[in-house]
């Protein structure tokens, strides 16, 4: 790596003992850019009150974003019944993740803490169709004077190598009823190849693209006239790298909220990441990347939507964060990670949902010390 003569300032800065001799280490500190620490901060999760409260025997998870409307914050999400099998026994009737066998309902609430669970918005689709065996992951975009919920859908059976797809529904009100998709909006690249006939998703011919396996956690976004649908996707034949799971994430971009959409020649647009946590920010994205790959437990944000740079890597996140919509503004990041909703597992057949709060850190000061 060249980087030319580093500067006394520099060398002072980062504490370097002789310019003259780098370590790949200080090459690599001495490349970086000069941030402030604006995007840099932490989270505390909290317990909910009302029906979002922990229930045993019942999946919650997944939360979307929260939207307000008619004084009210909304939040859809995953909810199936039962514990979880896998994939040891009857495919065709057992349950196989605790997504599975789910459809998405949505809670009110008047305080954020309170939620009242208000029914099933998404349900899962007549045998047969691509969204018959389960439907889950949601988020939702209020646009204009209409709303769109974009989910997860499984077709049966649930195999391993099953090919998760993503549909969408839309609504004149929060309260539905919701139109579905009659076919899905987003699938897998079709350009992998699998190797032999058992159900084993790291056996390849061909890995195929980033998404070749699996799209997942959509969410829609409007921006510059147009609708960023940012969703994670899976390859086929997963590897496991120096930064854990091979996870990343990708963008497909319409004209009009139903579609049709086209997959970014730039994708993927992400090196890893889990859930898709996205919102506006400074006429560009910002997005939360947590959990897989070596870029894992940073926040960073693109100009355009799609170069995508480090901007602070975080101590970590709760899982599968819900924004909460009414939050963002382009003063401070954080504005928009101020509190939301996430999920927790009590053990592995249950989860459940809870709050979330996240505040910006941009100094150190030990107990007893005065800050500067």
């Amino acid at each position: 790596m060249s980087i030319g003569k580093p500067s006394e300032e520099e060398l002072d800065r980062l504490g370097i003992t002789n310019g003259e001799y780098l370590s790949a280490a200080s090459q690599r500190a001495l490349s970086w850019r000069r941030l402030d620490n604006s995007w840099f901060g932490v989270f505390e999760v909290f317990d909910l009150q009302g029906d979002l409260a922990y229930e045993e025997g019942i999946v919650r998870r997944d939360p979307s974003a929260i939207i307000r409307h008619d004084d009210r914050y909304f939040v859809w999400y995953t909810k199936s019944l039962g514990p979880t099998d896998g994939f040891a026994g009857d495919i065709n009737n057992d349950k196989v993740f605790p997504w599975d066998r789910s459809d998405i309902w949505f809670a009110t609430s008047e305080d954020g803490w309170v939620w009242q669970e208000q029914g099933p918005a998404i349900c899962r689709g007549e045998p047969g169709r691509y969204d018959d065996r389960s439907v889950f992951t949601v988020e939702v975009m209020q646009h204009e004077d209409r709303f769109y919920l974009v989910y997860q859908t499984v077709r049966s059976p649930y195999t391993i190598r099953v090919k998760n797809e993503i549909g969408i529904a839309h609504a004149a009100s929060p309260y539905g009823p919701w139109h579905k998709s009659t076919e899905p909006i987003l699938k897998p690249a079709d350009n992998g190849i699998w190797r032999g006939d058992e159900d084993n998703r790291f056996q390849v011919e061909r890995k195929g693209d980033f998404d070749s396996h699996k799209v997942h956690d959509p969410c829609i976004l409007p921006y510059r006239g147009q609708f960023f649908l940012y969703y994670k996707g899976e390859q086929m034949g997963e590897e496991i790298t120096f930064g854990g799971r091979q996870i990343r994430h990708g963008v497909a971009i319409a004209d009009h909220p139903l579609g049709p959409y086209e997959k970014s020649p730039y994708n993927p647009v992400s090196n890893s990441g889990h859930e898709i946590c996205v919102w506006p920010h400074r006429d560009g994205i910002a997005s939360l990347i947590t959990t897989d790959g070596p870029e894992k437990n940073t926040i960073q944000w693109a100009p355009d939507g799609i170069n995508f740079e480090i901007m602070s890597v975080i101590p970590g996140a709760p899982h599968a964060i819900g924004l909460n919509r009414t939050l963002a503004d382009d003063t401070d990041p954080w504005t928009a990670l101020s509190w939301g909703l996430t999920h927790q597992y009590m053990n592995d057949d249950y989860q459940y949902i809870r709050r979330f709060q996240g505040h910006r850190v941009t100094s150190h000061v030990a107990k007893g010390e005065q800050s500067l």
